[in-house]
């Protein structure tokens, strides 16, 4: 729990916020802090290899009139791949944005990342602990135990997995650890000398979950009580060769920590390995402040790195808060730093050295790559914004004080044989906006000039493309300049150097002559398009890079190549069958498609899901609607699968020519067979499923006479219609059946359909 002081009526002074989520104006430091635009606290950390993260609160928003009246209500993210080029991801989870009823404050929350899959454990205030995760840093976010569990906490009061905090009296500050194999610990609690049960010294639970491509399952028998030497709050578990270590913010706000050879203890307790925080000796205008003390550590290519917070920006000469943006009480705002650590021979920890240069980078920065525009080492008077889309990965937006001496510092960056290009994607709403690349320093050799396009306003972003000289080899500091008759006006997205220049290219369609699906017609789902290049012209959303259908264990007999190489989870139905599947909310599929005219098209899409799952439509854009994929059921008593595809449809608009159809997934896991346009709106379906329609895609109508029993999608029967010659859907109409999604079985044969009915 994040108090400066120990008092613990400050949990009643908290208040939630509902408010744009800005960065504050910057200021000069060294490397550490890490961020000098953003009041960060209480750090976690965590690495999946090839990136280290850091999640952190945000201690930008504070009352003055209260110095206990936090307003802790998001999570900042942090990310390097060298430990000294930061990325800041923005806040990528606010209190109550996401779910809307819940959490409260997230006053100190713990991060694991899984094959590039965050989990971040959060504290709901004081009074219980949940759990979220994403297919990336950025988002969209969603909640695996109210998935797993209908009810959105780990523990905390009758509405938890737990439905109680085992009697501890802080039910909060919660640190998540997760082995290799999918293992997982949630460590949590907090409490003071006068807590009756569970005081401190015995006021931590751990309990042990398991992970699985996202999901969550707990496992209730192996909740255990947690002892250690003064323990208050904060506890924290990583590993290290074959120890496991806690670690914790004693009564003292010193971090002891304790070792044991069992990720669930019992754990013997070694001594103090972060000092308290007013020990630091390098603050600029004042000693440094005292107050609590919260820890992260995680291991990165060999060594190991502790994240803690501090009181070094709102003491430095230059902050956030000198620029009469927040409050200077300094008490209230903390920044966070980050130094390695060592271990003795036997696995003891030593004590953490605090440096202000931070840690030493490790590998040199590739600048080919694309890079959030918040990438940097160090950073003068700079702002960010972060827009947040239901169902979508946050954007984290610069918007850089151009009227005063504004910049980014990028640091050991190798150009190799040269960038010939800059390309910066950005918003720009003022006049004479413009990007300079310096190297050495802010002023120094000037290697190109961006003078920044016009756009229509802060979401609109535009492709600026700037001709360098002189980028070549090792270059030890890259400074990006923002130059501007009026601050905050440009919006920079993300950038890139180019060894030459890349022009823009369209996505196109995947067929052997990249020309866009005829219509009406149909297109397989996987056949979605190939991307292009630039701002604009990408053809899908994967949450990760791995066909699943290909590197799960189990599923050998599904794999499928086709597609290689975009991550697209595409798996084989039978030898004449392939669709995608694995589908995750929030990743999407465009495809190019050719309307003979303007008009009104039916577009229906053979769908499977085993619960109920939704996607998005849209076109060129524009939200054509939201469509519920039925679960199938492959009769009315058996259990839900993936083998029945169900025909759902939408009404959309197409202009004549090229038109780029989107679909979101705006639920979890079902898979897509094709779909096909119909012109007109509410047509009747020139492809409906049939058994012989699902797996060779030919068109489908039965002959008369034939009887087929009717069932709604809860798998009840409701009656009986004879198709006599007509589409499936017209003899529904004909017969008086309600608008709606239906599965017809053949009586006394083997066929069978789900039809969507229109009037």
């Amino acid at each position: 729990m994040k108090m400066n002081k120990l008092a613990t009526a400050a949990l009643l002074s908290r208040k939630f916020v509902a408010a744009a989520v800005f960065g504050l104006a910057a200021s000069a430091m060294a490397e550490n802090p890490i961020s000098s635009y953003h009041y960060l606290a209480d750090p976690s950390a965590a690495s999946d290899g090839d990136t280290f993260y850091i999640l952190t609160d945000t201690d930008d928003m504070c009352v003055s009139t209260d110095p206990f009246q936090y307003n802790i209500i998001g999570l900042y993210a942090f990310s390097s791949k060298d430990m000294v080029n930061w990325t800041d991801h923005g806040m990528v989870f606010q209190s109550k944005r996401e779910f809307g009823s819940y959490p409260g404050n997230t006053w100190a929350s713990g991060i694991a990342v899984r094959n590039g899959r965050p989990f971040i454990v959060y504290p709901d205030g004081a009074s219980g602990v949940g759990m979220i995760t994403a297919p990336s840093i950025d988002g969209p976010y969603t909640d695996p135990i109210m998935d797993a569990y209908g009810k959105p906490r780990i523990a905390g009061g009758s509405n938890s997995f737990l439905g109680n905090c085992d009697d501890i009296d802080h039910c909060f500050d919660p640190g998540i650890f997760i082995e290799e194999d999918g293992t997982g610990y949630v460590i949590f609690g907090g409490g003071s000398a006068s807590s009756v049960k569970r005081p401190i010294g015995n006021n931590f639970d751990i309990i042990k979950f398991t992970e699985s491509n996202g999901k969550v399952t707990l496992d209730r028998n192996s909740l255990t009580r947690v002892q250690a030497e003064k323990s208050f709050e904060a506890p924290y578990i990583h590993k290290h060769g074959d120890w496991y270590y806690i670690s914790f913010n004693n009564s003292g706000q010193e971090i002891g920590y304790g070792m044991s050879k069992n990720p669930l203890g019992p754990y013997s307790y070694k001594g103090i390995v972060i000092e308290a925080v007013w020990k630091i000796n390098d603050c600029e205008t004042h000693s440094c402040d005292g107050g609590n003390n919260h820890q992260g550590f995680a291991e990165f290519k060999g060594k190991t790195y502790a994240v803690y917070h501090d009181r070094r920006l709102v003491r430095a000469k230059e902050h956030p808060a000198s620029l009469g943006v927040a409050d200077p009480e300094p008490g209230n705002h903390r920044s966070v730093s980050i130094d390695e650590i060592t271990y003795a021979a036997d696995g003891s920890m030593n004590k953490l050295v605090f440096t202000k240069e931070g840690p030493k980078q490790v590998g040199k920065f590739d600048p080919y790559n694309t890079y959030k525009a918040l990438t940097s080492s160090k950073q003068r008077n700079v702002r960010s914004r972060t827009d947040w889309t239901k169902g979508q990965a946050v954007k984290h937006v610069l918007t850089p004080l151009a009227t005063k001496e504004s910049w980014i510092r990028v640091t050991g960056v190798d150009f190799g044989k040269g960038a010939q290009n800059l390309r910066i994607k950005a918003a720009n709403v003022g006049n004479d906006n413009k990007v300079e690349i310096h190297t050495g320093s802010v002023t120094g050799t000037l290697a190109g000039s961006c003078d920044l396009a016009k756009t229509s306003g802060w979401n609109d972003y535009a492709d600026n493309d700037c001709e360098m000289k002189g980028l070549t080899g090792e270059v030890d500091q890259v400074f990006f300049v923002f130059k501007g008759a009026k601050d905050s006006t440009m919006g920079i997205l993300e950038w890139e150097f180019q060894g030459t220049k890349r022009e823009p290219e369209p996505q196109t369609a995947h067929n052997e002559t990249q020309t866009p699906w005829t219509v009406p017609g149909i297109v397989q789902a996987e056949d979605f398009d190939d991307p292009g290049y630039g701002a604009g012209n990408d053809s899908y959303y994967e949450d990760d890079a791995d066909n699943h259908s290909c590197t799960d264990a189990g599923k050998e007999a599904e794999c499928s190549k086709y597609r290689d190489g975009t991550g697209v989870d595409i798996y084989k139905k039978s030898e004449t069958k392939t669709v995608v599947g694995y589908i995750r909310k929030g990743e999407w599929l465009e495809y190019s498609v050719n309307a003979a005219e303007a008009g009104d098209y039916t577009m229906y899409i053979a769908a499977a899901s085993n619960g109920g799952a939704s996607f998005g439509v849209s076109v060129n854009g524009t939200e054509a609607g939201e469509v519920e994929v039925p679960a199938a059921t492959s009769s009315s008593d058996d259990e839900q699968n993936f083998d029945d595809y169900n025909k759902i449809s939408t009404n959309v608009a197409l202009k004549a020519g090229v038109n780029i159809i989107r679909i979101t997934a705006t639920a979890d896991w079902f898979d897509l067979d094709y779909f096909n346009l119909v012109k007109g709106k509410n047509a009747d379906d020139d492809n409906p499923l049939g058994e012989t329609t699902a797996m060779k895609k030919i068109n489908f109508v039965a002959t008369s006479g034939m009887n087929y029993d009717v069932f709604d999608v809860q798998g009840n029967k409701v009656g009986l219609v004879n198709l006599a010659g007509k589409s499936a859907a017209k003899a529904l109409n004909a017969a008086g059946y309600a608008k709606g999604v239906y599965l017809l079985k053949q009586v006394d044969g083997a066929k069978k359909m789900m039809v969507n009915t229109v009037k």
